[in-house]
C-alpha cells in the first residue's frame, strides 16, 4: 500500500510503500484492550503508602498491666484499633501492579494500532525531521501537516536531542524512537508522524 509523503511545506510530491505485514493487520479490539491495560498497569506509579503497626513510632511499652484494671488488655498504643496507630490493609508502596503479556501479543497489538491509524487517515509520512537546533520555532512546519489540530506522536528514526528539546514546550506533542513504539503510546495520541526512514526501523525491529 502506498501513501503520500509530505515535505516541510506540507506538499506531497511522492508516495512510499508501507509494509503490509504491519499496516494490513486485521484489528482485534479485545487483544488491543488486553495489551494496553497491561502496559498501563506496568506504568502505574505506586506512591500511596500507609504505615502498619511495625512502622509507627512509639508503643514499645505496654499501656497498662494485663490484669486488674478493669480495662481491656492492650499491648501497644500503636495497635490499629488505637487512634494514631497503624493502618490495617491500607495501600502499600511495595505492591506490584504489573501483568504478564506475551511479546507476540504486544507486537500484534502494535501492528493493529498502526493499521488503525492508517485506516482512519491519522498516519502521516514525512520525508525527514532534521532541524537545525533545539528551538520550538524549528518545528513550526508541523502546522503545514494534516496533524495541526490534534495531539501528535512523532516516531523518529533515532534519538535526536534537538528534536526532543524543541518539542518540549509544545503541548500534546511527544517524540520517541520508532524502535520503542508500542500500542499504548500509539493510541494515546491522535496523529502519528513517521519519517520515511522510520519504516525501515519498524521492519528491522518488529519483523
Amino acid at each position: 500500500m502506498k501513501i503520500p509523503v509530505y515535505n516541510k511545506e506540507g506538499k506531497s510530491e511522492k508516495k512510499a510503500n508501507l509494509p503490509k505485514e504491519i499496516f494490513e493487520t486485521d484489528i482485534n479490539s479485545d487483544l488491543i484492550y488486553q495489551v494496553v491495560t497491561c502496559q498501563q498497569a506496568a506504568r502505574r506509579q505506586n506512591s500511596a503508602h500507609t504505615k502498619d503497626r511495625s512502622e509507627k513510632r512509639g508503643g514499645g511499652r505496654k499501656p497498662w498491666r494485663q490484669k486488674g484494671t478493669g480495662r481491656a488488655r492492650h499491648g501497644s498504643i500503636r495497635s490499629p484499633i488505637w487512634r494514631g496507630g497503624g493502618v490495617t490493609f491500607g495501600p502499600r508502596n511495595e505492591r506490584n501492579y504489573k501483568k504478564k503479556v506475551n511479546k507476540k501479543e504486544k507486537r500484534k497489538a502494535l501492528f493493529m494500532s498502526l493499521a488503525g491509524k492508517l485506516e482512519n487517515e491519522l498516519l502521516i509520512l514525512v520525508d525527514d525531521l532534521n532541524i537545525d537546533g533545539p528551538k520550538t520555532k524549528n518545528l513550526s512546519f508541523l502546522k503545514n501537516l494534516p496533524c495541526n489540530d490534534g495531539s501528535t506522536l512523532i516516531a523518529a528514526e533515532k534519538a535526536d536531542e534537538n528534536l526532543v528539546l524543541a518539542a518540549g514546550n509544545i503541548p500534546d506533542l511527544h517524540v520517541m524512537e520508532a524502535r520503542n513504539l508500542n500500542a499504548l503510546d500509539v493510541l494515546t495520541y491522535e496523529y502519528l508522524v513517521l519519517p520515511e526512514n522510520s519504516l525501515k526501523v519498524l521492519k528491522e525491529t518488529f519483523l
